[in-house]
């Protein structure tokens, strides 16, 4: 299909562009951005007045819950819930069942997206054999199967010698770590942020320190073996400070964090809101704040949903016996716009943190508009306020403590390799 879209506001953040300009698509590709292009007759035209054309969006950490939970999702729902919010590029994490250990399941995730066709699904391989955090995972075979990153996703492996080897391995292969930092010991049982409010609730804490520890060991051992390496969800002030000083050195580290610790607090678990439960639990408002600054400042470089779809009945019973986790795939994009409309970020910067930058920490030629890349384009409605209901989510999961909230920038068109895969009613 030949589409062009017109009349819309292109800002590419990876160029610097921003301006009223059409684009062009043919063969799965950007063929032409100006104000018209020779010989070309559009198959279908989007007329895209008082709409932002930007890059699909690219997500660094999404559970699709499948293989293993299919029946909490499953990736023909999650993809489809991508496309609905504008992601055309999204990383897995390792810890599905069975695990990301070996090609056959790489295989497999690829072949289920495929079917799929409404974004691109790539995947970070276990770093341990089923991240049990004793033998190496065959790194290399899982790179050549296609794997971005290695990942011990959310099993911490304590044993730093085991860690260090890790590291040393994917070095060697040129691979990116991702990492989850949380030292396990220090977050034992609990629940929330460790201060006036889980003591008033009566729930287990976690301090940040349980956070800055694992950050800092693992820098140390990032700086000897030379790894590049990627934090995921980072939710403390002091963490931020650590990534700015390791990146002052010098250091390969590049850190994400998840769309809604950008706006709540430990204050927004009102009375036992089981919805808020996340870990790393939202920490304190000056923490917020930090946070806030470490994307202005561009310390954190990307900022991602951490999507973890859930059933219902795992929200219900007592807080701390809830399964912690929000389904952030349609939020992802409002939330990171609500910032631009409160002047907390810039909107190149903003989109700068969806788009180019995670591409760049995945190593892909993706997350922007030029001439000859891939047709990855997602149209957003500046205008359009809505309020967000999570029962009317694409996603299987229904699990968001952003309902009621009001939201502009709604997604209007996402196209995926040349083609329209979402267009809004």
């Amino acid at each position: 299909m030949k589409i062009r879209i017109k009349n819309g506001r292109v800002i590419d953040p990876a160029s610097q562009l921003d301006g009223r300009h059409d684009v062009f698509i043919k063969d799965g590709k950007i063929v032409a951005i100006g104000d018209h292009f020779e010989d070309f007759t559009a198959d279908r035209v989007i007329d895209a007045n008082g709409l932002i054309v930007a890059p699909g969006l690219v997500d660094l950490n999404v559970r699709l819950r499948e293989p293993g939970q299919e029946h909490t999702a499953t990736i023909l729902s999650e993809t489809a819930a991508a496309a609905a919010g504008g992601v055309t590029t999204l990383c897995v994490p390792p810890d599905t069942d069975p695990v990301i250990d070996n090609p056959a399941v790489v295989e497999l995730i690829e072949d289920r997206a495929k079917k799929s066709g409404r974004s691109m699904v790539l995947t970070a391989g276990a770093m341990t054999q089923n991240l049990e955090c004793e033998l190496l995972a065959e790194m290399a075979r899982l790179k050549d199967a296609g794997c971005v990153a290695i990942s011990n996703g959310l099993s911490t492996i304590k044993n730093s010698v085991i860690l260090q080897r890790a590291m040393a391995y994917a070095a060697t292969l040129d691979m990116t770590v991702f990492i989850n930092p949380v030292d396990p010991w220090l977050q034992s049982q609990g629940c929330v942020h460790e201060g006036a409010v889980s003591s008033r609730l009566g729930l287990g804490g976690i301090p940040e320190s349980a956070e800055t520890i694992a950050v800092s060991r693992d820098l140390i051992l990032i700086e000897q073996t030379g790894v590049r390496a990627h934090f995921h969800s980072l939710s403390s002030g002091k963490a931020v400070k650590l990534i700015r000083d390791a990146q002052n050195r010098g250091l390969p580290v590049t850190a994400d964090v998840s769309a809604h610790h950008l706006h709540l607090s430990e204050h927004d678990l009102g009375n036992y809101d089981a919805l808020s439960h996340v870990l790393p639990p939202f920490r304190s408002i000056r923490d917020r704040e930090q946070l806030q600054q470490g994307v202005r400042d561009g310390i954190i470089a990307a900022i991602s949903s951490h999507h973890q779809p859930l059933d219902k009945d795992d929200k219900l019973g007592p807080f701390a016996e809830t399964q912690a986790g929000i389904s952030g795939l349609e939020t992802l994009l409002p939330l990171t716009m609500k910032l631009v409309e409160d002047d907390e970020i810039d909107l190149p910067k903003a989109l700068a943190a969806l788009t180019c930058n995670p591409a760049d920490i995945l190593g892909i030629d993706s997350g922007q508009l030029k001439v000859g890349a891939v047709a990855d384009v997602c149209l957003i409605d500046p205008d359009s306020e809505y309020e967000c209901q999570p029962l009317n989510f694409v996603s299987a999961g229904k699990n968001s403590p952003f309902e009621g909230w009001l939201f502009n920038h709604q997604v209007s068109h996402t196209i995926f390799h040349g083609r329209l895969v979402y267009e809004r009613d």
